[in-house]
Formats: structure tokens, sequence, C-alpha cells
């Protein structure tokens, strides 16, 4: 089954870091799922920096990015630092079913950004950024003390150069270091390209240096696909505490963790996903405007097992 970062984490604390203030690069996931599938232990050997080629900084920031993109889990084991597996999505990504094991389509890029802003428990910048945060443009400072007053909400104790420090990553995740920073044209060895987070070809977020603003890209996503929005929507639903068979169109744009917050969508791109989704699967949802209030119905197919159902979208997309 696929993870389902939200029901997992409601009870458990949120943990900030972890990352090491590095954004994950090309093939950092593909490695991490690799080595833990051979070893569950390998990122608190000594010999993790070998096997994997890097750092040991960037050793345990691979791990942080295989744990939070919901493609490794922790196993049942004493002691604090506990040994990791691939999930069932990193087996179909990357190795039973090898769907996109050097993360080249659109889809897989996607469907990451998804898990890594879902997943409030060890990506809780993240998903307040994307889910919680309504404005359109920001400085970092303004992004920053809002995150600080919803960590304070939460009774997440921190620092304020914490927050910022996880800021610095955030915005390095889906910024390129070319728009942020023209000055270095080498850093280590590596061209600014190769340290680029792949999640930057999104384009969700766009720097203005003139300014020194940001600005969120809401409105059609021409590179995310049906399906992977379908698997989004159906996961977004399953974490609601009421289950039911309708859930309002509104609610799928604008609350926290939907699909129209994390992909920055605008109200007629959900539309246009979700008459998509009525055309090319048949007898799964239904978009019903009654009274003057958009709804979605879910058949009973899919409400028997959401879960099922939303891997049968992804499944879809790469078979």
């Amino acid at each position: 089954m696929a993870n389902n970062n939200n029901s997992q984490h409601k009870q458990a604390k949120p943990i900030l870091g972890g990352h090491e203030t590095f954004a994950f690069r090309n093939g950092w996931l593909k490695k991490g799922v690799d080595a833990a599938k051979l070893n569950g232990t390998i990122f608190t050997k000594d010999d993790a920096l070998v096997d994997l080629g890097v750092g040991k900084n960037m050793v345990r920031s691979i791990r942080h990015w295989g744990i939070v993109s919901g493609l490794l889990e922790e196993c049942e084991a004493k002691g604090l630092t506990k040994p990791l597996k691939p999930t069932w999505l990193a087996q179909q990504l990357f190795l039973n079913e090898k769907w996109d094991p050097y993360l080249e389509k659109d889809g897989s890029l996607w469907l990451i950004h998804w898990q890594i802003c879902t997943n409030r428990l060890r990506g809780l910048i993240w998903a307040i950024s994307f889910s919680e945060y309504l404005e359109t443009e920001f400085t970092k400072q303004s992004l920053g003390n809002f995150i600080i007053r919803q960590l304070d909400h939460l009774n997440v104790k921190t620092t304020r150069d914490m927050v910022f420090r996880e800021l610095d990553c955030f915005l390095h995740t889906y910024v390129t270091t070319r728009t942020s920073n023209r000055q270095k044209s080498k850093i280590d060895g590596l061209s600014e390209d190769n340290l680029d987070c792949p999640l930057a070809e999104l384009d969700l977020i766009r720097y203005m240096p003139e300014y020194d603003l940001y600005h969120f890209n809401v409105g059609p996503k021409i590179t995310l696909p049906v399906e992977v929005f379908g698997y989004a929507l159906l996961n977004f639903i399953f974490t609601k505490e009421q289950k039911s068979s309708t859930i309002s169109l509104e609610e799928c744009i604008y609350q926290a963790n939907s699909p129209g917050q994390i992909f920055k969508l605008d109200e007629s791109s959900v539309v246009d996903y979700l008459v998509e989704i009525e055309r090319r699967f048949p007898g799964g949802l239904r978009l019903v405007e009654t009274a003057g209030l958009s709804q979605i119905y879910l058949t009973e197919a899919i409400t028997m097992n959401i879960q099922a159902s939303a891997n049968k979208f992804l499944q879809g997309y790469y078979e």
C-alpha cells in the first residue's frame, strides 16, 4: 500500500532538521533506496560514506529525504536509530516494478513533491508553506514569521535560527541556484546545475532578485498528470476524519493538504482535472453541482478501498 503520511503522523511530534541543510539532488533518492534494500542500517555505518559516495552530512541528508518522501520507512526495532526498508512506493518506482528509477517522468517529481509536502511529521515546514500560507508573494522574512506563529500554535518548540535554516532548505528545494545565487559558478567542483534539487523543475516557486521576492506559481500545471492528481486527491480524502462518499470541491482546492494547495492549482484547473478523471476513468467519481454547491461524489467501488484506488491511478500512469 502507499504510505499515508497524515494518518500515521497525527499523534507523533514533528521533527525539524535532518536534511543537514541540503535539498536532495539528482540520484539521491534512488541511491538511498538501493542502499537500504541491501542493508537497513547502512546510514549508521562508518562505510556508508564509501558505499554512498558522499560526505557524512550528506549520508544523513539522504536518509532524511528517503523517509520524508515516503520511500523509506523505519522497521520495528529497539534503539534510537531504527533500520530502514523501502516502502511500497519505493518498490514500485525503483526496485521491483522499476516504474521510473531515475525519476525522468514529470509525474514522478510531482509525486515526490506531494509526498514531502503532506508529511507533517518530517516535512512540516514544507507542509505549512504550501498548505497554510495563503499569500502568493512573500519574502523569506514574512514566510518565516508566519511559520514561527504556526509552530507556536502547534506547540512545537524550536528557535528562530532553526526555522530560518529550515526555510533556506525549503527554498533551495524549489528555486534554482542559477536564480538565487548567480555569482557562484563552481561549488565543490560541480556546476550549479548539479546542485539544484530536481523539484526546481516544477517551477512552483519563482524568485525575483530585483525585489528580493518569492512568488508561488498558482494556476494550471501542464506537466502534472491526471493520474498523479487523482492519486493525491484520493489520498487527501482518505486522511479526512469523516469517511464520506462526498467532498466539496472547495475543500479540494483550499483546505490544508489538499491537491489545490500542494500543487498550487486554481479552481478552474482542479475542475479540469476532475472532468478529465470522470472522462478517462468512468465509474470512479463525479463532479455534481446542487444548489450552487459543487460536490465530488465517489462511487462505492472507490470508497470501499480508497488507498487501493489511489494506487491504481499511479499504476495507470506508469504501466
